[in-house]
């Protein structure tokens, strides 16, 4: 059976974006964007909410360009390789290869694409996530701490949900990055 896997960068104090709505802060260096690539190499598909699919879909295009950083290029064809099932009750299309539209998140459907996937499965942004962990779905947790605290914006953890996790993981990079990998007890 594949993992449903929750990833996110964010701040100190758990946020992935600030008031404003900037996450500029979290952008990661070359290290940990290497570090990344490797983690989600073996991603089969990625589940989005629309706000996350808006902001991911640039990949479909960065890293044409020969001139980019290799780290850059490497995660393009990483993004691509994967299927993505995008979450929305407003979007009536999709602007990326391998990728379907949903009109609702369904935990039902969710499980039972677990349950068959070749590979493994990534969630990503808060309010998609919150869904599949209030369903019970999320099975390790990839987290990247930026070496800020913003003060608010949009929590990554929901409001209301106890979780027990096992620590598997643990890396710290020159930057100020630390990764902490979960995964669900």
């Amino acid at each position: 059976m594949a993992r449903l896997i929750c990833s996110a960068l964010m701040s100190l104090d758990g946020y992935t974006v600030d008031a404003q709505g900037g996450f500029d802060w979290a952008a990661p260096d070359e290290e940990v964007h290497a570090f990344v690539n490797d983690l989600e190499r073996p991603i089969g598909t990625y589940l989005y909410g629309r706000r996350m699919y808006d902001v991911m879909s640039v990949w479909q295009t960065m890293g044409d360009d020969p001139e980019e950083h290799p780290v850059v290029r490497d995660y393009a064809q990483v993004w691509r390789a994967a299927e993505k099932v995008v979450y929305s009750r407003t979007l009536t299309e999709v602007s990326t290869p391998r990728t379907r539209l949903e009109p609702v998140f369904d935990a039902d459907a969710v499980r039972a694409l677990k349950e068959t996937a070749a590979a493994d499965l990534a969630i990503g942004g808060p309010t998609l996530a919150a869904k599949a962990v209030a369903a019970g779905l999320v099975d390790d947790w990839h987290l990247f701490l930026a070496p800020v605290a913003v003060g608010g914006g949009t929590r990554f953890w929901p409001e209301g949900v106890r979780l027990d996790l096992e620590l598997v993981d643990q890396r710290r990079f020159t930057g100020g990055f630390g990764y902490l990998r979960y995964r669900t007890a």
